[in-house]
C-alpha cells in the first residue's frame, strides 16, 4: 500500500506495504517494479531531453562565439570572462534571477544549463585550435588551400580530440546539474530525488534516482568516446 500525491512520485506508507519498504530499505526491488512505469522511467525520460537541450543550444552558441574568438584575438578574453562569469553563478541564484523573467518554465532551467556549458565548450574549443602546430598550418597554406579549406581539413580536425573531451565533460556536468531544475519544474530525476527527501526521506527512491544519474552520465560519455574514435582515427592507438 502507498501513499500517492497527484502528478509526485510515490512515497510508501511505512506502516504497510513489503517488509522493505516497512523498514524504509535502501533498494526494495518490490517498488522500483512498482514505480517504474509511473516515476523512474518519465523522470528519466525528462532528464534526457533536458540535457540534450541544453548540450545542444549550448554547443551551437559556444561553436560560433569560438569562431568569433579565434578569427578575432582582441574578442578572445571577452567572451573567455563572460563565459567565465556565467559559470561562476550558483545554479540556484541564477534561478531566482531568471524566474522574475522566465516564469518556472523549461525555458529558465534551460538558460542555467546553457549557461554552465559555455565556459567548458568554448575553452576548449579554442584550446584544441590554438594547439594546431604552426608548421602543419604552413604546410596546409604550402599546398595551395584557402583559409576556410585549411580551417575545416586541417584545423578543426586536429582540435577535435579538445574539442570533443570539452564535450564529454559539458555533457555529464550538465546531466549532473539538470537534477536541481526539479527546484523550478517537476521534471528530472532530480524531482523523485526531492519528493523523496521531502516525504519521510525514503531511500530506495533517492538511491535509485540518483544511480540512474550516473548511469545516464557514464552511458552519454561512453557515447562521445565512442564518436571520438570513429571521428579522429588517427587518434587510436595500435
Amino acid at each position: 500500500m502507498s501513499v500517492v500525491f497527484a502528478g509526485d512520485p510515490v512515497i510508501p506508507n511505512f506502516g504497510q506495504g513489503s517488509a522493505c519498504e516497512r523498514n524504509n530499505g535502501w533498494f526494495c526491488t518490490d517498488w522500483l517494479h512498482a514505480h517504474w512505469g509511473d516515476t523512474l522511467q518519465p523522470a528519466l525520460v525528462q532528464h534526457i531531453e533536458l540535457s540534450l537541450i541544453a548540450i545542444g543550444i549550448g554547443l551551437a552558441i559556444a561553436s560560433a562565439l569560438a569562431l568569433v574568438g579565434f578569427r578575432y584575438r582582441l574578442l578572445d578574453a571577452p567572451i573567455g570572462v563572460l563565459a567565465d562569469f556565467l559559470y561562476t553563478i550558483p545554479s540556484l541564484a541564477l534561478f531566482q534571477l531568471l524566474v522574475p523573467f522566465t516564469g518556472l518554465t523549461v525555458t529558465t532551467v534551460e538558460i542555467a544549463l546553457v549557461s554552465y556549458t559555455l565556459l567548458i565548450l568554448y575553452r576548449n574549443m579554442i584550446a584544441g585550435l590554438d594547439a594546431v602546430p604552426a608548421d602543419t598550418l604552413e604546410a596546409a597554406r604550402g599546398t595551395g588551400l584557402t583559409r576556410v579549406q585549411t580551417f575545416t581539413r586541417v584545423e578543426l580536425p586536429l582540435a577535435l580530440p579538445t574539442i570533443i573531451a570539452g564535450l564529454r565533460i559539458a555533457t555529464v556536468s550538465t546531466v549532473s546539474i539538470a537534477t536541481v531544475a526539479a527546484f523550478v519544474i517537476p521534471q528530472g530525476l532530480g524531482r523523485p530525488i526531492f519528493i523523496a527527501l521531502d516525504q519521510n526521506i525514503f531511500k530506495t527512491e533517492i538511491l535509485a534516482s540518483g544511480l540512474l544519474v550516473i548511469a545516464l552520465a557514464l552511458f552519454a560519455d561512453a557515447l562521445l568516446v565512442l564518436g571520438q574514435r570513429l571521428l579522429t582515427p588517427w587518434t587510436r592507438v595500435a
